[in-house]
């Protein structure tokens, strides 16, 4: 039953993508927390935590809160932000434990917006 189960999902046009409508892993079981919409869209939720990410490594950085801000909360890009390619390279060396090779960056900039300087 199991091969059964993996040639269906090998068929689908999305194999590797859950259906909006479906609850995303195990630890989830709080309503609400989920990648994507009804309509297939990126939640909140989860635009949220990318903007996060996003001001951790852009320029410029988001402002830093006062230390009477005691409070956890995500951070928030500035309007003007951008990915500097340094910020780049901190993310991949973060996240990959090595900064992307030409090839990606080439990738990554044929396909995400750009700055007139290279800029993502």
């Amino acid at each position: 039953m199991n091969r059964q189960l993996e040639e269906l999902r090998v068929q689908s046009p999305r194999p590797g993508t859950p259906e909006p409508d479906s609850r995303q892993g195990r630890r989830n079981g709080v309503a609400g927390v989920q990648l994507l919409d009804s309509d297939g869209a990126i939640s909140l939720q989860l635009e949220s935590c990318l903007k996060h990410i996003f001001a951790k490594y852009c320029t410029p950085p988001p402002p830093t809160p006062s230390p009477a801000e005691k409070r956890i909360e995500l951070l928030t890009p500035p309007e003007s932000a951008y990915l500097s390619p340094e910020g780049l390279d901190t993310w991949a060396r973060d996240t990959n434990g090595a900064p992307f090779d030409e090839a990606t960056k080439e990738e990554l900039m044929e396909f995400l917006d750009v700055t007139e300087d290279g800029a993502l």
